[in-house]
């Protein structure tokens, strides 16, 4: 494993992170599967491990706090969002004042059986909401050890840039992969800032390849239908990619991790996995580069 700074907050994370999130939180995955996994990617030398308060119905931070129960913590990374949560019935709640984001993330710490957060970022701020009394509780978690960075989570480029331009905000993470390209000017500006910055949604969601390939087990099925109903775009564009698993000595979540790191800018790229096949796979990605010529094909097909 390749390890990478984040940005200038003086914190070292493994260019590839586990992202405990949708499926793999769920109750109905297994949980002895869940937690082999994250033990597997400790093992493997993965420091860094992305999940939200919202994430699997609010239960992916408790499972991630159980996995990582008994494990040394010291040089892992753990990355937790605030600003949304689970609001029952199978609803995703708001709340993005500075006295529910100071109250979720000590829950998280609590959920998590941490005495620190690695990171705790945003989930989706506005611009507007990113004001004084928001950076000032900000300010005040890192100064009383609550999460020794902060950064934030956005789908929005302007509101990646206003965020560039606050010293509070020490890392980013923004929608990078094949599909995305366009995120690359925004990526310059951020790591020429001294943020780091985490690329969410690497694989693209899996889009490159065909959904029927992909299905094999309930999590598949779970995963094509969020496709379907979400994505369609994406999946249609993704039809342009489909070489990347035809290639010679690379799988394509490989060759799409590869891609992702291959821009020197980028802290790590965070994945989810709920098969150990796969997070053997994608984890060969680290320091291996394309060939020229595949790069060159993938620049080829985003245009």
């Amino acid at each position: 494993m390749h390890y990478r700074p984040l940005g200038r907050t003086g914190l070292t994370v493994s260019e590839l992170g586990f992202g405990c999130a949708s499926w793999w939180g769920k109750p109905r995955f297994d949980e002895g599967t869940a937690l082999g996994l994250v033990h597997e990617a400790i093992d493997l030398g993965v420091t860094l491990f992305d999940t939200g308060a919202s994430y699997s119905a609010g239960e992916a931070e408790p499972r991630l706090g159980r996995a990582l129960k008994g494990r040394d913590v010291s040089k892992l990374v753990i990355a937790t969002k605030a600003g949304t949560y689970h609001a029952g019935g199978g609803r995703i709640a708001r709340d993005m004042t500075p006295g529910a984001i100071v109250a979720s993330a000590e829950r998280s710490l609590r959920n998590l059986g941490l005495e620190t957060l690695g990171l705790l970022q945003l989930h989706g701020p506005s611009a507007t909401e990113l004001d004084d009394e928001m950076q000032a509780a900000l300010e005040s978690l890192k100064a009383r050890g609550v999460a020794q960075a902060i950064g934030l989570n956005s789908f929005d480029p302007e509101v990646i840039d206003h965020a560039i331009g606050l010293p509070v905000i020490d890392a980013v993470m923004v929608d990078y992969n094949v599909l995305r390209p366009e995120r690359e000017p925004l990526i310059a500006r951020a790591a020429a800032a001294g943020k780091g910055v985490l690329a969410g949604m690497p694989l693209a969601m899996g889009h490159t390849r065909p959904l029927l390939a992909r299905l094999r087990g309930p999590q598949d099925l779970w995963y094509a239908a969020r496709a379907l109903a979400k994505h369609g775009d994406e999946l249609r564009r993704g039809r342009r990619f489909g070489f990347l698993h035809r290639l010679p000595e690379w799988s394509g979540s490989q060759a799409a991790l590869a891609y992702v790191l291959a821009n020197p800018d980028v802290s790590a790229a965070v994945f989810g996995a709920t098969r150990l096949s796969h997070l053997h796979e994608n984890l060969q990605a680290s320091g291996r580069e394309l060939p020229a010529e595949v790069m060159a094909r993938i620049r080829s097909a985003q245009t």
